[in-house]
């Protein structure tokens, strides 16, 4: 969408620094490198070791000269941004990219990425866990024919192909045997990915289209629609709020179980299990042994934990999830939280760019955000109750 003559006039600054960060920061998608290259290979010789060898994996080599990056991002001329607010703000945008570069270009180093990551995403609190394993002392008794997992990947495209109708944006989805997770959204090719070998239930199905093409996709692409390309790129410290946008449209949708809440609560144990020191084994350990998840699971969490050295991320699918209820349950305006990958600490600046004409309406938006859906009594108590 293009930029009325009368803002760039008012703002010639704030543009120009966006564009450049904008140029600059198209090859830093933390996702498109820290994925292991190697990931099936290293499962059957993890199993085939009784659980007792740790995975030994590869990465994609980056593209792009890190330090130089870094160099460039500190040069923007910052203080020539008029107003105070944005000046702020886009200093903290420098500082949280400068800190995904020192990620990407650690991936495999094991405790230099792990310092690495703390610095961007955190580690759970006690506050965290705690919530966590109150969650995992409910009984599950959701077992029904929506939870066999019997679609194959190309089931999967389909129906994605058939959800993805109620938007007029082009959906490209490939097939990938390098994937941690079922599916994953890459933001600057606007793709979605879908594990190959994946087996998915109905309501997997549900879940990941209301999770990536409800909101990881909806917020890519009408951030694309936004004057300022940060939008697009992400604000710092968006990946809370978009993972919980995200669970947060499971819930409205009717699709959120106690089974999925529970598995992102086994990732909070599985990032706080970092923090404590364990290596691959140990973590598996306390999964599969102590927890008594089963050993694909147990695995498969495992894994996008101690990717890349150490990978703290999952725990804000439930601290996110959790703050995204609080703020609707409070009046907030989801809206808000839809024009990109914006980040709910930021929402004051969102508003004010709105007020000036610097934040456009959304094209797209998240219909399971129109109606709650959910019937689950005990997922209101949950949520309600999370500390």
């Amino acid at each position: 969408m293009t930029c009325p003559q009368t803002i760039l006039e008012t703002h010639p600054n704030l543009f120009k620094i966006d564009t450049d960060l904008n140029r600059l920061v198209q090859k830093i998608e933390l996702l498109n490198y820290i994925n292991p290259t190697n990931i099936e290979q290293e499962k059957r010789n993890f199993f085939a070791s009784k659980y007792n060898l740790s995975p030994n994996f590869k990465y994609r080599k980056i593209d792009f000269n890190a330090y130089k990056l870094q160099q460039a991002l500190f040069s923007q001329n910052i203080d020539a941004v008029r107003d105070e607010d944005s000046r702020a703000f886009y200093r903290d945008v420098i500082y949280d990219y400068s800190g995904l570069v020192q990620c990407i270009e650690t991936i495999g180093t094991r405790r230099k990425f792990y310092y690495n990551a703390l610095k961007s995403f955190g580690t759970p609190t006690q506050k965290d866990v705690e919530n966590a394993q109150f969650i995992l002392h409910f009984d599950d008794t959701e077992v029904n024919q929506e939870m066999f997992p019997v679609f194959n990947a190309h089931d999967a495209v389909e129906y994605f192909k058939e959800f993805s109708k109620r938007y007029d944006f082009n959906l490209n989805i490939k097939l990938s045997t390098k994937l941690s997770a079922a599916a994953m959204v890459l933001n600057n090719s606007q793709t979605l990915l879908l594990k190959k070998n994946h087996r998915f239930s109905a309501n997997q199905l549900k879940v990941l289209a209301n999770h990536e093409i409800g909101v990881h996709l909806v917020t890519t692409f009408n951030g694309l629609d936004q004057s300022l390309k940060i939008f697009h790129n992400g604000f710092p410290n968006n990946v809370e709020t978009q993972e919980g946008l995200a669970v947060y449209s499971e819930y409205m949708s009717g699709c959120l179980t106690l089974y999925r809440l529970k598995e992102l609560s086994y990732r909070v144990i599985a990032a706080d299990s970092l923090h404590k020191g364990f290596n691959f084994c140990d973590t598996f350990d306390l999964l599969h042994n102590q927890y008594k998840l089963n050993r694909e699971e147990s695995y498969n969490i495992t894994l996008r934990a101690h990717r890349g050295g150490g990978f703290t991320k999952d725990y804000m699918y439930l601290t996110g999830l959790k703050k995204v209820y609080d703020y609707h349950q409070s009046g907030g305006k989801l809206d808000l939280l839809l024009k990109g990958k914006v980040s709910l600490d930021n929402v004051d600046i969102v508003s004010k760019w709105k007020e000036e004409g610097l934040a456009e309406e959304i094209r797209y938006e998240n219909r399971a955000f129109e109606k709650n859906e959910n019937t689950n009594t005990t997922l209101d108590f949950i949520l309600k109750s999370l500390k």
